[in-house]
Order: C-alpha cells, then sequence, then structure tokens
C-alpha cells in the first residue's frame, strides 16, 4: 500500500462508505463522521482525538488494512457501527451495546441533559422508571442527572436486560439502578414520580422502508404496529395507575407525530425542543393521562 496519512485514510474510508450507500443514523449521520468513528476506534485512538492535531501523521501499511477490513464489514454486513466497535457515546457517556438491544440514540437523553423537564420536578421526584429501557443508557443518565434518584430500568426483553446491566455496573450504580423484566408495567407497581420511555413507535410502513442497518436491530424494540402507536396507547391506559399525583411522563415518538395527533387528539402535552425539532419528544403530567 501506499503511504498515507491519518486524513487520507478518513477520507478515502468515506469516500468508500458514500459508494457503498450505507444508512446513517446510529451515531452519526454522515460519511466523515462514520469514517473518524472507525478509523480512530480501530487504530486505538480516542473518539474526541484533534483531528487537526494528528491528521498529518502517517499510518502503516498494516494499520492501512486493518481499517480497511472494518470498513468493508460495515459495509457488507450492514450492521450499525456501535455493533462493530461495541460502543455508543450519548451525551458523552460511554455505553456499550451488542445486537441484543437497539443502539442508545434516544432524544430524551437530550432532555435529561439540558434541564428542560426540570421545571416539573421538585424535591418529591425520588423515584424514577425508565421503560423500554434497552441497554439501560437513560437509566444510568438519569442516575448521573439526578443523584438522589433512584432508577428503575424495565424491559420485556431478557436480552437487552443483560446489556443493560452491563452498562449499571460499567457506571458503577448498582445501588441505584433496579432492572425488571416487565410487559410493558405489568410487573412495575410504583409509584413513580417520572416516567421516561423511548417505546417501539415505528409505525408498519416505516418498518417496510428502514435500511438494513436498522433491521439489524431487535425488531421488538423498534416495531410499533400498523399506526406505531399500539405500545403507546396500553402505557396511557396503565400509566396513571403507577404515577403518584404529580408525575410526569416523558415520551418519544419521533417521527410519528402525525399519528401520534390522529390517535390521541384531546390529549394535552407539552412538547419539548430537541436537536431533531419539537415534534418528537413530549411531557405529560398524570392529570392529563387521567383527564383523556
Amino acid at each position: 500500500m501506499s503511504a498515507l496519512t491519518l486524513s487520507g485514510l478518513i477520507a478515502a474510508s468515506a469516500k468508500r462508505l458514500t459508494q457503498a450507500g450505507v444508512a446513517f443514523g446510529h451515531g452519526t449521520q454522515n460519511a466523515f463522521d462514520e469514517a473518524v468513528w472507525l478509523v480512530l476506534w480501530r487504530l486505538g485512538l480516542p473518539l474526541d482525538t484533534d483531528l487537526d492535531e494528528v491528521s498529518h501523521q502517517d499510518v502503516t501499511p498494516e494499520q492501512q488494512a486493518a481499517c480497511a477490513a472494518l470498513i468493508e464489514e460495515r459495509i457488507t454486513t450492514r450492521k450499525p457501527a456501535a455493533y462493530l466497535t461495541q460502543e455508543a457515546w450519548l451525551q458523552g457517556v460511554s455505553f456499550y451495546i451488542d445486537e441484543r438491544a437497539i443502539v442508545p440514540r434516544s432524544l430524551i437523553a437530550e432532555v435529561l441533559a439540558d434541564g428542560t423537564i426540570d421545571a416539573w420536578l421538585s424535591d418529591q421526584t425520588k423515584q424514577v422508571l425508565d421503560l423500554c429501557t434497552g441497554n439501560g443508557s437513560l437509566a444510568v443518565l438519569a442516575a448521573l442527572a439526578w443523584p438522589e434518584v433512584q432508577v428503575t430500568g424495565a424491559d420485556i426483553s431478557d436480552d437487552a436486560l443483560a446489556v443493560a446491566a452491563i452498562n449499571v455496573e460499567r457506571h458503577d450504580l448498582q445501588e441505584r439502578v433496579t432492572l425488571v423484566h416487565s410487559d410493558g408495567l405489568s410487573a412495575l407497581p410504583g409509584p413513580f414520580d417520572l416516567i421516561l420511555c423511548n417505546p417501539p413507535y415505528v409505525c408498519q410502513a416505516s418498518m417496510d422502508a428502514l435500511p438494513a442497518e436498522y433491521r439489524a436491530e431487535p425488531e421488538l424494540a423498534l416495531a410499533g404496529g400498523t399506526d406505531g402507536m399500539d405500545f403507546v396507547r396500553q402505557l396511557f391506559k396503565d400509566a396513571p395507575a403507577r404515577m403518584s399525583e404529580h408525575a410526569v411522563l416523558v415520551l418519544e415518538i419521533g417521527n410519528e407525530v402525525e399519528h401520534f395527533i390522529a390517535a390521541f387528539p384531546e390529549l394535552e402535552v407539552a412538547w419539548l425542543d430537541t436537536s431533531a425539532g419539537d415534534d418528537q419528544v413530549l411531557l405529560i403530567t398524570r392529570e392529563a393521562l387521567l383527564r383523556h
């Protein structure tokens, strides 16, 4: 192989990803960022490396070959990069991930980090539930954001809970985060002061059109029925009985806002601003659910 700098290797890798037409959305949004992630990881460099400082460093033929092999694996398997590296980042926090759980990317992480929902909470907010916890990322972030709360992470998938347990231990939160197997809220009597939920909400038409990268994830964590609202309907029925008097529910519905409004036209909600817009994450009070 010819001499190549790190920046040249990243550029070549990004070009290869673009030519192959891979899909993004599991931590990066474009070929260049994905190439940076995979190349730095394969070379054992921190993901927050200042590229300007190292861009002119030469890479050996062996390093080139190792990176090229990883890029080809990304292309041929169509697995999200996070599954290949077994690491994902959310709000600057590192999480273990593998194919047993959906790659963490919930926009709810943003409203935990920036204090958006703090106005709805109080010193009485002690019990937090992360429903559909997946790899446990939101449960961990909630525990990190509010050191005084106890967090329950619940999921119907034992596989996902096994991954979540790795992350709870990784962040030394075994005393504050409890993991529970539950089909919806069935095994969760509560009461909870705050419920976080990034449920399966992808409608059938969207499921049918998903790129292979999303198909590599557990379908159970994505598919929400014909209009995407199957899980949400049951959640809204069951939640008030599991919520304390002034509790709130923070829910992500992604790109299914039209289906959400069609399913719950009279429900009073507060839409929360995120990097993806103001129509993907919402907050609902217990009182609003009871009126509904």
